[in-house]
């Protein structure tokens, strides 16, 4: 993401920067020990000799090559959210960014180190800063601004989101807020920050562990093998805090866990102080990187972001061969090189770090004006117009923005500004001064003013309430006639009991069906009596149409449940007696069946459900990558049992948009009265009425 200027590469392939200017007055600065020992090794290091010839540092001109693998570092992770099953693994591009990182940063650094003796902190964090920070906050107000336009749900957490985008900690207050990078249906605006944010950390600490290391080390070899060790901790840390089953945000999102790409980095720049080129043997300099750039490809098709593998060595192995891409870009004009050269890649990477800022905020701004299921021909048009505004945004921003600021400096553009506002005749640029004062303050006070909690959150709350107020018991209030539950004995709990599950065929008044089922209908409609639901927070949002549509049904949902949760609360309403005639199941908004024992979970219910009742599935709405596997797994399930059947509320969303949330996972005010109407069509089905 971060673009660092100034670096380049050697053997004529990238123009040579002009000597250094001569120094500035004094100023701040951390200065490196100047014994003879320290002056040895840093003399050793950054100007290495090969040969019987000196190889400066200074030498050493823009790497080609890089820019390249920005590009498509980048292109993994927009297609990776844009659409995870075309690239499960695109997320590694952070990866590759945070490698590439590592290794410019620690060789700007030990150049000016050779060159001053002296780390100037303040210039540094100062050209940091000037690199990083406009875009960011052009991205922050206008995204901010957009949002309170399209859907205000997006602004659910947006001071937070913009404190710690603000302050490069957006990866831990993240965490502190419990917001999940991989739940597709609660997204944060400004979800991507969180790696800017370890970035700029580590941008913060390097400088000053840098000096720390070489004042007690001699050789860039053992100042490698300490940042390798680094590394080898780091992804170590991640393995072992990873907790199988679990939301892997913390270890993906933590500076102590994920460091080790920027340290891989490290590692490779102070062994390139030792020699001309990373690979020295001509094969391994040719070969290295197709054999790295192929495996991680390979890599970002076959890694998922929910498999245990990806956190105990899969993401470790991805910087790694990320590694062996940027060791073969230290070598001259390959023909990996002269492709990664070629003038549409070295554009994209050259404006990598404005594409990684807008292209999310821009996904969730089209999704959300343009309501559609994912795979629809509309969200297939959203989408391209989302990467397409990303692109020119992006061109707009490095031409405007940042490369005038990164050039000049803050105090001369805005200098420059101050004079073009002046000038007679000016009209666009003082418009232009105007708007950003206004968006600025604009965004500000939609900060402030956002809201706490989004239309999905308020619907779930008050299906809820609505649940509170029924239950499980709703239906068994002692002046209504009994129910007949199959198994049921009177004041007893129900049992497994198992009749023969022949047709069913209820009347419209009173008498039990062939099967021994009570009848279902009442005049024509469903009776919810007859019904008791088990699930989510989609059944929950759903509860005020559901109560309304069966009055007497019995629901038991709330959010985060999953399929593995659904024996213990089935077999809880057995013992109790609460079980109905006819049950509806909806567990697959958390994850489908992608938890360790959920098929079997499912099959462990329909076992204490027994034969003797209907079962209605209610299949999955969502932007997951899984979805469409679950909803397969649930109708292979159904198809294997009798008096099962599956509600189709994907297929009814499809294609009908202004029924979901901004979330595109749970229903709305709207939605939740075409969802009952699906369950009512079910239960109809596996009645046979």
């Amino acid at each position: 993401m971060d673009d660092v200027d100034g670096t380049a590469t050697r053997g004529g392939v990238g123009p040579v920067p002009p000597p250094p200017p001569p120094p500035a007055p004094p100023r701040p600065s951390l200065r490196v020990a100047d014994d003879a020992r320290i002056r040895a090794a840093s003399d050793h290091d950054v100007t290495p000799t090969v040969a019987g010839r000196t190889v400066s540092c200074q030498a050493r001109g823009r790497i080609a090559g890089l820019d390249g693998l920005r590009a498509l570092a980048v292109i993994a992770v927009v297609v990776y959210h844009v659409e995870p099953t075309w690239l499960p693994g695109g997320f590694l591009g952070v990866d590759v960014f945070f490698v590439v990182s590592g290794f410019l940063i620690t060789t700007l650094l030990l150049r000016e180190l050779q060159r001053t003796r002296r780390l100037s902190l303040p210039s540094f964090w100062l050209r940091r800063a000037r690199r990083l920070l406009p875009a960011l906050g052009v991205v922050i107000a206008t995204s901010i601004l957009a949002a309170r336009v399209v859907e205000p749900d997006l602004l659910v957490g947006i001071g937070r989101q913009t404190l710690g985008a603000l302050t490069f900690s957006s990866n831990w207050v993240q965490v502190a807020s419990g917001a999940s990078y991989f739940d597709r249906t609660a997204p944060d605006l400004f979800m991507t920050f969180w790696s800017l944010a370890i970035e700029e950390q580590f941008y913060v600490l390097w400088p000053l562990l840098l000096a720390l290391l070489v004042a007690l080390t001699t050789s860039g070899r053992t100042r490698a093998r300490v940042a390798l060790a680094g590394a080898g901790a780091s992804a170590l840390l991640m393995a072992v805090l990873h907790t199988p089953g679990t939301d892997p945000t913390r270890v993906y999102y933590g500076t102590d866990t994920h460091v080790f790409g920027l340290l891989l980095g490290v590692a490779a720049a102070f062994w390139w102080t030792t020699r001309p080129q990373l690979l020295a043997a001509r094969w391994a300099h040719r070969g290295v990187p197709v054999l790295s750039l192929a495996g991680l490809v390979a890599l970002m098709i076959t890694l998922h972001d929910d498999a245990d593998v990806t956190y105990r060595g899969g993401i470790a192995l991805g910087s790694v061969l990320a590694l062996g891409a940027v060791a073969g870009c230290t070598g001259g004009a390959t023909t990996t090189v002269r492709a990664l050269e070629l003038r549409p890649v070295r554009w994209v990477g050259e404006r990598s770090y404005g594409i990684y800022l807008w292209h999310w905020p821009l996904l969730l701004l089209a999704w959300a004006a343009v309501p559609a299921e994912p795979g629809t021909t509309r969200w297939w048009w959203s989408s391209a117009a989302a990467v397409a505004l990303t692109f020119a945004l992006s061109w707009a921003s490095y031409r405007w923005v940042e490369t005038p600021i990164r050039r000049d400096g803050f105090r001369a553009t805005a200098a420059r500004v101050t004079v073009a506002v002046r000038r007679p005749g000016a009209r666009a640029v003082p418009a232009v001064a105007v708007v950003g004062v206004l968006a600025v303050v604009g965004a500000g006070v939609v900060v402030v003013t956002a809201p706490t909690e989004s239309g999905a959150q308020r619907s779930i709350e008050q299906g809820l309430s609505a649940i509170d107020t029924t239950g499980v018991d709703a239906g068994t209030d002692p002046a209504l006639p009994p129910l007949a539950v199959p198994g049921a004995t009177p004041g007893g709990p129900a049992t497994t009991a198992r009749p023969s599950p022949g047709p069913t065929r209820p009347g419209a008044g009173g008498g039990a069906t062939s099967s021994g089922l009570p009848p279902l209908l009442v005049k024509g409609k469903v009776d919810g009596r007859q019904v008791i639901g088990f699930g989510d927070s989609v059944l929950s949002g759903a509860a005020p149409a559901m109560l309304s549509h069966f009055p007497g049904i019995g629901l038991d949902a709330k959010p985060i449940r999953k399929w593995v949760d659904a024996p213990a609360l089935v077999q809880k309403a057995a013992d109790a007696g609460k079980l109905r005639p006819y049950v509806v199941l909806n567990f697959g908004t958390n994850g489908g069946f992608q938890f360790k024992g959920s098929d079997a979970a499912l099959e462990k219910v329909l076992d204490i459900l027994g034969p003797g009742r209907r079962v209605v599935l209610v299949n999955t709405v969502g932007v997951s990558y899984w979805v469409p596997d679950a909803n397969k797994e649930l109708a292979k399930i159904a198809a294997k049992h009798p008096g099962v059947v599956v509600a189709d509320w994907n297929r009814a969303v499809r294609g009908k948009p202004g029924l979901l949330h901004a979330d595109r996972t749970h229903p709305n005010m709207k939605g939740i009265d075409v969802y009952a109407d699906v369950v009512d069509a079910a239960l109809r089905e596996v009645a046979g009425a």
